[in-house]
């Protein structure tokens, strides 16, 4: 028997071996094959990847994946506009729609929310003069043993109260909340330049659709004028009095006429549209404005222009904020240079340990006065001061030049206000001789003493006057605008620089 299970235990270990022998002889064919496939596959999967996530070539399109698709675009919200302006949406006023545009623009939003972010950050900084207090707790479990006779097996939890307070840094934490709170006036500020921005591009694009819709009005009198022109001469050549060429000479002034009405409806439907989107509304908003005055109670500035610079040294937000971000760099400096002083602290920890049962416990108590002296930091902190010193320089200079610019768009504007002013009594006295002479132009026609060409050319010039005097109307809107933005009061109470009668002296410096 023995003998027979030591035969039996040779033939399974041949068995095994011969097993063996067959897995490594088919594993030395099957892995290599395996491990050609799998870098075969390996190295063609970031081309493959490559060419399925761009286009197939360089004249090819690419068609992007559903999650790269952008979001359906939602219907729009009526609620952008008050009720009490859909009621109204004809006759919507200058004030109207500059609160639609503060509402809907979002260049308003986006300062708001920068704004609202450096108020938070100045509120994390004044957190330095509070102590810091971290809780902690911890629950751990030890077991040892020693050559399998001795065994230590212990379960311990506690919890720890941790205070930090910075007593002393010789103007670090000053320093910061000096920087943080001028970033704070300087977006506030920079909030209102916008907003006194977008006000000033809602104001020109108001102005060229009224500017827009006294063209038609201008080229719809002279059509009429026009067809009167043509009546006249028909009826001169029915009577004899005149050739066919007076007929057709009237009848192609006509047309011209016609068609640049036509042309100025296409045209007053575009700015319509530009000053929709300008306020944030879609093009397709139902609404109109009402038009141009006619007659403008003219204005001169009673301020000097010395006077209207001070002023806009003032009250231009734009100036301001660089102002503050001054005054920031400066304070930036202060911390920076602070931080090569000491540092005194107070730091104490409190816990309570608990061991196998709530009876067994420790109490542990420390605290200290930190100090911590800067030796040697391979030069950062010199590099550091030279690079704050150079922003707060790069600051003041950046200052400086839009000071000057300031300075030069009020001297623009307040010249540019006087000029729309002067050109304003010049295009009245345009308009009213050159209406008299197409009246007696036409009065002569009719009566058989003057020609069709004295009548067309005396209708041109009326319709040259009338354009000049639209124009001056709009001109001196627009420069009202610019001079109250230039001043830094254009959206304010007090939006317009105080005026006093044209009749009275003008106040100039002389420069």
């Amino acid at each position: 028997m023995p003998r027979k299970r030591r035969n039996n235990g040779l033939k399974e270990r041949s068995k095994r071996h011969t097993g063996n022998a067959a897995l490594r002889a088919l594993l030395s064919v099957v892995a290599p094959a395996c491990l050609a496939v799998i870098l075969t596959g390996c190295s063609s999967l970031p081309r493959h990847q490559v060419s399925s996530r761009t286009p197939e070539g360089p004249a090819s399109s690419w068609v992007p994946p559903a999650k790269a698709l952008p979001p359906p675009a939602a219907p729009e919200e009526t609620t952008a506009i008050p009720q009490h302006l859909l009621e109204s949406k004809e006759s919507w006023t200058l004030e109207d729609i500059v609160d639609l545009a503060l509402r809907n623009n979002p260049n308003t939003r986006a300062t708001w929310a920068a704004a609202r972010a450096s108020a938070a950050r100045l509120g994390s900084e004044q957190g330095a003069y509070f102590p810091e207090i971290d809780g902690s707790a911890n629950y751990s479990t030890t077991k040892s043993s020693f050559s399998q006779q001795l065994s230590f097996d212990r379960t311990s939890y506690e919890a720890a109260l941790t205070l930090h307070f910075l007593l002393f840094d010789f103007g670090q934490r000053g320093g910061r909340i000096e920087e943080a709170r001028q970033a704070m006036y300087a977006a506030n500020w920079s909030h209102n330049a916008v907003i006194q921005d977008v006000i000033l591009v809602v104001e020109r694009a108001y102005y060229q659709y009224l500017h827009a819709k006294g063209v038609r009005e201008a080229n719809t009198v002279a059509l009429k004028e026009a067809e009167a022109s043509l009546d006249a001469a028909e009826d001169r050549h029915k009577a004899g009095l005149a050739t066919i060429a007076d007929v057709l000479q009237a009848k192609s002034n006509y047309s011209q006429k016609k068609l640049e009405l036509q042309e100025i409806e296409g045209q007053i439907l575009n700015i319509r549209g530009t000053l929709a989107t300008t306020i944030g509304l879609s093009p397709t908003v139902d609404y109109d404005v009402g038009v141009l005055p006619s007659d403008l109670p003219v204005q001169e500035v009673s301020q000097t222009v010395d006077e209207l610079i001070r002023e806009a040294e003032t009250f231009r937000p734009d100036l301001a904020a660089a102002h503050a971000d001054v005054l920031g760099a400066r304070a930036h400096v202060k911390s920076i240079k602070a931080e090569r002083w000491p540092t005194i602290t107070f730091d104490g920890n409190m816990s309570r340990r608990f061991y196998d049962n709530p009876d067994d416990y420790s109490d542990n108590y420390t605290y200290g006065i930190y100090l911590d002296v800067p030796l040697f930091t391979g030069f950062s902190q010199q590099n550091d001061i030279l690079e704050a010193q150079s922003r707060a320089d790069h600051a003041l200079q950046q200052y400086e030049i839009l000071k000057n610019r300031v300075a030069l768009g009020v001297w623009i504007g307040y010249y540019d206000l006087k000029t729309a002013s002067e050109r304003l009594t010049t295009t009245r006295e345009f308009l009213e001789s050159a209406t008299e002479s197409q009246n007696v132009a036409l009065g002569r026609y009719r009566a058989g003493v003057g020609s069709i060409l004295e009548v067309l050319t005396a209708q041109t010039a009326l319709e040259d006057a009338r354009a000049q005097d639209l124009q001056a109307r709009t001109d001196w809107f627009l420069a009202l605008s610019l001079l109250a933005h230039a001043t830094g009061r254009l959206g304010t109470s007090q939006s317009l620089p105080s005026a006093q009668s044209q009749s009275q002296p003008e106040k100039d410096s002389g420069r």
